[in-house]
This record gives structure tokens, sequence and C-alpha cells, in this order.
């Protein structure tokens, strides 16, 4: 199959116990597409600014990942600054740029709206709602959310999340959607509200996956070298939408396998800042990590 990923590509400024980097390449589709590029084909809608590096254009065509999508308007790209202490599960905000990102408003090209898989990365509900209705009927639509939009916009995420396949957030955004401490208890409450199923990111402490039929939890491939996790949660969404375009068919058997992949796209993406980890493996890179988890996994 093919997806399409709607969401930002940027440009981050990034601050972790490790080292400091300015200016590398970042945004939710940027990791989402290079992690699901390893297993199919992946369109891109997003925007930037006229000082976007063309380097980095063609290096996600390189991978055969469609930019046709991605519009060069008039303005600067989005940018985003952050810092990271050793607790490196909370990323601390110290300016968000938006610039031409802030009147994101996509019109989907024509031969990108039969897509089988949509990801709507983390946007306004209601433009995640806009997209989807330039769709031809998708075969699995999955989104990501945050704390921001459950803020502020928790009526539109709702009523959005009937038309959704797999919602995905993380721990502390479905303690907050839900009102329960509890992650058992909030995946229920989450699932309740609409989705057919929830995944549920714990950092390093794993995932959870929720349906009325189904749970799955999977631990954190382990890693001994953490040195910045931004895009860590896109490239593990990544992961598992990648598998399931490649699988073509979506039951039990390959959610599960899904999830083993994104954990082990993410465990790839946090070795170095930016895309640079991802850009440097190969399938055999990942098969190895896969064939490792089954064995620190299996009893």
């Amino acid at each position: 199959m093919s997806i399409l990923v709607v969401g930002s590509v940027a440009l981050d400024s990034i601050e972790t116990p490790f080292g400091k980097k300015n200016e590398i390449l970042g945004g939710s589709a940027t990791f989402f597409s290079i992690s699901a590029s390893f297993f199919d084909k992946v369109n891109i809608i997003a925007t930037v600014g006229e000082d976007f590096p063309k380097k980095h254009l063609k290096m996600l065509r390189n991978r055969n990942i469609g930019t046709d999508g991605i519009a060069v308007k008039s303005g600067k790209t989005f940018r985003w600054e952050g810092r990271y202490e050793y607790d490196m599960n909370v990323a601390h905000t110290l300016a968000t740029h938006l610039n031409v990102f802030q009147d994101f408003s996509p019109d989907i090209p024509q031969n990108l709206r039969n897509s089988p898989i949509l990801f709507l990365a983390n946007i306004d509900p209601d433009l995640q709602d806009k997209v989807l209705s330039q769709m031809n009927n998708p075969k699995l639509i999955a989104c990501d959310s945050m704390n921001h939009w459950i803020t502020g916009k928790k009526g539109s995420l709702e009523k959005f999340l009937h038309k959704v396949d797999i919602f995905l957030l993380n721990d502390a955004e479905a303690r907050q959607f839900s009102g329960e401490a509890n992650l058992l208890m909030a995946a229920k409450a989450i699932v309740a509200k609409g989705p057919r199923s929830v995944i549920i990111k714990k950092g390093e402490h794993g995932v959870m996956y929720y349906s009325k039929r189904e749970h799955f939890i999977a631990p954190a491939y382990p890693l001994e070298t953490v040195f910045d996790p931004t895009g860590a949660g896109d490239t593990f969404a990544g992961g598992v939408i990648g598998y399931l375009s490649k699988a073509g068919k979506i039951n039990d058997a390959t959610i599960r396998k899904s999830m083993v992949y994104g954990s082990i796209m993410a465990s790839f993406a946090v070795e170095d800042f930016s895309v640079n980890r991802l850009l440097d493996i190969k399938m055999p890179d990942i098969d190895k990590r896969y064939s490792d988890f089954k064995k620190l996994t299996r009893f």
C-alpha cells in the first residue's frame, strides 16, 4: 500500500545533557516519513518557508519519500527550541515560532486522495478533520495529538476520534484526555470516546495497545545511550504504520508486530540528534534489533 502523512517539517534547536544543536531537521512528518519509508512508500503534506534548506528535500526524495505535497511559502520555516535534562521523558519548550506553519491548511492533491493509509500527525483536530474530508475512503486512519489540543480543543478532538482507527498519544496525554490516573483505565475510557483502538506511548517504559477486543503491552528496546528523544514518538508511529502498510492487512498479529517495529525505530532515533541515526541505518540493522527484541521478551 502507500501512506500519506500530514504534519510538520521544521527546524529544531535542541539542548540535552549530551550536546547542543541549532537549526537541525525536525518536525512530526519528517520523523514519521523517514521511519515509515523503511517499510513502504510515503508522501508528505506539509509547508516550509523559503529559508528551508533544499538539501533536506533532496534527502527525503532520495529515500523515496514523496515531497510534492510540501508547499514552499513566502516566509520562515516552523522552528522549535527545546531543552532536556537527565529525565528525557520531559521536554522543556524554550520557544516555538510557527511562522508559515501558522496558516497551514492543506489542499490534498488529487493524486494523493486515494492513499489507502492516512496518518494525521500532531495538528489542530479541526484541521485533521478537514484533511480527512478530502480523502477517498482510506483503509486505515491513524492520528496523534498533544496536550495543547486536549486542553484547547477537546470537543473537536472527541468528535474527530469517532472517525479514527488508531489514536496515538503519550502517557501524560492519555491521563489528561481521559481523566484517569491508571493507564489501563485511561485506555478503556479513550476507546469509549470513539477511536477503534489506542496506542499509549510510555517512553523508556514501553507501549500499550488497547481495543475492545485486544490488549497488548510491549517494552521499549533497551539502550545504553540516549542523545536526543525529540521525534521518538513520531518515529515510533512511522514504524507502526509503515509495517502495517507493508503487511497489507490489519489484524491482532500485524498490530502486535508493528508495535515492536515501532519501538525498534524509536530506539534508533534517540541515539543521535535530529534524524541522523535513522539516515545511518539499513534494513539489516532493524532486523537485528527485531531478533534481539524477540530474545529479550520470550519466556
